[in-house]
């Protein structure tokens, strides 16, 4: 559960990897892995999202964004998976937390 500090600044909860040895890959093992292997999918999404913000947008949808970026880098997305856009959300927000009332986030079920 996000915590909050003195500002009232929400503190998302960093992702780690699973510890569950012999277990199948979480989705967290599995967009860790995939962010760190694609970094430039996060800087797109980053660029696309300042883009909106500075257009004047209010609400911004990562599966929205996801589209726009296949559409623009058709190519490079391979493996691109919509299980990670509540992920690259998050890690927006915690780069970016100013740009938190934009992104409509839901409690996550699972660490």
């Amino acid at each position: 559960m996000p915590t909050t500090d003195a500002t009232t600044q929400a503190v998302l909860p960093a992702l780690r990897p699973s510890l569950r040895a012999g277990s199948r890959p979480t989705l967290t093992d599995q967009f860790l892995a995939y962010d760190s292997e694609h970094p430039y999918v996060y800087r797109s999404l980053e660029r696309l999202a300042a883009e909106r913000i500075a257009a004047g947008a209010n609400r911004i949808g990562l599966k929205g964004l996801f589209e726009q970026l296949r559409w623009r880098l058709p190519q490079g997305v391979r493996g691109l998976n919509n299980n990670y856009t509540a992920f690259y959300a998050r890690k927006l927000i915690e780069d970016h937390p100013h740009w938190a009332p934009a992104f409509e986030l839901r409690r996550r079920r699972t660490p």
